[in-house]
């Protein structure tokens, strides 16, 4: 019972931190985007080709793979004009393809950069990619944390873009800002309903890249995303997944996590996050802390880094690690 008290008393005092943390202010309720993208009802009314279209709904990564393997570079070429908001947000789709359509998707708006995709439902997602995605012998996906959505992706971006350039160019870093993300420090980030939707777009992301050819990414998952991670975990076949910001991972070890990844994480000394109690009760908190011993994490070192958005800084011994893992190269 005194146990019961004490973590009862332990989430109440989550919520109490989550709502005032900071000065942020209490975030509102969002709901998820989920289903297939804009655009399906006409893509798949569409009998150009004389058979009927990969259903974005039931389709994997691989079927859609194996379609557009089967086309002409004019076949091809003519759904991304017909259906630029379909084929631009189709995991297994050609990467090259996928860029010319969520460039026509965008018009003026993407100006040579390489989005991966762009929904522009609820808040807007977008998915950009610095590097050679189809040449690159490592990957990494930046996902993020609250507030993150069409309108600030280039808080994310400049994550990837950071990391891309320590990786010295031998990695493809995605920047995945693909799920609605809690508003503010409010109930939606306390609780994992944000998270699981997440979690099942960040699973069939690496699947599409799996499907592209590219190597088994290393996930990068910071504060709110790191429990995007934790969620997807066991069904996204990664190399290695961190955590850094987090308030948990909605697991209570690395075994937890099912997952064949290696598993890091780092927490810096001045990081607000360490406030947040690591609980998880009555769908309230996230479970433990994964930069705690007892979580079984590797560490990576992050006494440098400045606040709960620090860790990308160059110079920090959190980005030369973060490098590391992106590359292969940390053990």
């Amino acid at each position: 019972m005194r146990r019961f008290r004490r973590t009862l008393v332990a989430a109440a005092l989550a919520t109490a931190v989550v709502a005032g943390t900071a000065g942020w202010a209490s975030g509102t309720a969002q709901t998820p985007v989920t289903g297939p993208p804009p655009g399906t009802a006409e893509w798949r009314a569409d009998r150009s080709l004389g058979r009927e279209l990969p259903d974005p709904a039931s389709a994997s990564p691989d079927d859609v793979a194996s379609f557009f393997a089967s086309l002409t570079a004019g076949q091809r070429h003519a759904l991304v004009e017909r259906h630029p908001r379909v084929v631009g947000n189709l995991d297994g789709v050609p990467v090259a393809l996928r860029y010319e359509a969520n460039a026509r998707a965008l018009r003026a708006g993407a100006d040579g950069r390489q989005i991966l995709a762009y929904d522009p439902r609820g808040r807007g997602q977008l998915v950009e990619v610095h590097g050679d995605l189809d040449r690159a012998r490592h990957v990494a996906v930046v996902v993020p944390g609250s507030d993150i959505d069409a309108g600030t992706f280039d808080r994310t971006s400049a994550m990837a873009r950071s990391l891309y350039e320590a990786a010295n160019g031998l990695t493809a870093v995605v920047a995945w800002a693909g799920y609605t993300t809690p508003v503010g420090v409010g109930i939606d980030a306390a609780t994992g309903e944000l998270a699981e939707a997440g979690a099942e777009r960040l699973v069939r992301l690496t699947q599409g890249l799996a499907a592209a050819g590219a190597p088994k990414p290393a996930l990068f998952c910071h504060s709110y995303g790191s429990v995007v991670c934790g969620l997807a975990a066991h069904g996204a076949d990664a190399s290695d997944i961190v955590a850094f910001g987090s308030p948990g991972m909605r697991a209570d070890s690395v075994a937890d996590l099912r997952t064949d990844a290696r598993v890091w994480a780092a927490k810096a000394p001045s990081d607000w996050i360490s406030k947040v109690p690591n609980v998880e009760f009555a769908g309230l908190g996230h479970g433990n802390d994964p930069a705690a011993p007892e979580f079984g994490a590797r560490y990576v070192p992050a006494g440098d880094a400045e606040g709960h958005t620090g860790y990308f800084a160059p110079g920090t011994a959190s980005l030369r690690t973060f490098a590391a893992i992106a590359r292969g190269e940390a053990r």
